[in-house]
């Protein structure tokens, strides 16, 4: 998930409580952990963008340096990661639900018949490539008619979700994108990234079933992170989570020409950004400072299982 809002500059730190939605026992109590354990998901973005960009998630899910990935249905290479997916039928695979392309050449259209889903489009006949026009022009019964279709097209290619997000946080711009996550998760029965929804979020709350989980903290790096504090950041972030459910998002990657091409004049989640996310999950480092925090590593899988 990438959020372009002005929120989304800071360290992507969600303040997410379950109010109004009271229940007797914690996610780690509930996943069969003691209730002041420290869990955690880490989680890849955008699998399917570039061959690159699966390479090293594919790599960093096999040395378990992650927990999770999330996959781009509109995307080029699903083929290559419904492969993967097939190979590894334990892998803890999500659908990043796409309702944006936002690379400058690069770019990709809904899954859905586009005379289905106009309201995606920009005036190129792609997907928006920001947040903010996407959340403001995006029908929400047409960005659930497209949700669905990635789904069944995920599905389809041989590749059974584990829980569903938002690429670039469009399903969290507004209530009525929000509303359409949850309705469609819950048909699916499948957990999803929740965030706290900005404003009043009462409208919501009714939406939510006592089965759904939020997260209690997240952790994503920002523009403002310079490359020479990479290791610093994520390894403060560690050290700073507190008892509860929290996740952790990386963008992985390889600095090579391919991703170099897609991410061409971007470099904020591009290619050198890609390779130190890369570099820091799967250093002994970082394997180091977990250990020493006391976290516990779950899976959006550990989560699908409460739903059953």
């Amino acid at each position: 998930m990438r959020l372009r809002t002005p929120a989304a500059v800071v360290a992507f730190v969600l303040s997410m409580a379950a109010s109004g939605r009271a229940q007797t026992k914690t996610v780690a109590e509930r996943l069969g952990y003691p209730p002041d354990s420290k869990l955690l998901i880490i989680h890849a973005d955008d699998l399917a963008v570039a061959h690159s960009v699966d390479a090293a998630s594919f790599d960093a899910l096999n040395k378990n340096a992650v927990t999770s990935a999330s996959v781009m249905v509109p995307c080029p290479w699903l083929n290559e990661v419904a492969a993967y997916a097939k190979e590894h039928p334990n892998a803890d695979l999500g659908l990043h639900l796409t309702l944006t392309s936002e690379w400058k050449i690069y770019r990709w259209g809904p899954v859905e018949a586009k005379d289905k889903v106009s309201s995606l489009l920009d005036p190129a006949g792609y997907l928006w490539p920001e947040t903010g026009p996407a959340a403001q022009n995006i029908k929400p019964e047409e960005a659930e008619r497209e949700i669905r279709a990635q789904i069944e097209r995920a599905i389809a290619a041989g590749i059974h979700p584990t829980h569903l997000d938002s690429h670039m946080g469009v399903l969290f711009a507004k209530p009525e994108l929000f509303a359409v996550l949850i309705k469609v998760a819950h048909e699916y029965h499948l957990p999803f990234l929740a965030p706290r929804f900005p404003g009043d979020p009462n409208k919501l709350i009714p939406l939510l079933s006592e089965k759904d989980v939020l997260l209690d903290s997240g952790v994503m790096a920002n523009p403002s992170v310079s490359a020479g504090a990479w290791k610093e950041f994520y390894g403060n972030a560690i050290k700073d989570l507190k008892p509860g459910f929290s996740e952790m998002i990386v963008h992985l990657g390889h600095d090579d020409a391919e991703l170099q091409a897609v991410t061409l004049d971007h470099p904020d989640f591009g290619s050198a950004w890609r390779q130190r996310d890369y570099n820091v999950v799967t250093s002994p480092e970082f394997k180091k400072v977990l250990e020493e925090s006391h976290i516990v590593l779950v899976k959006w899988r550990d989560l699908q299982k409460l739903l059953k």
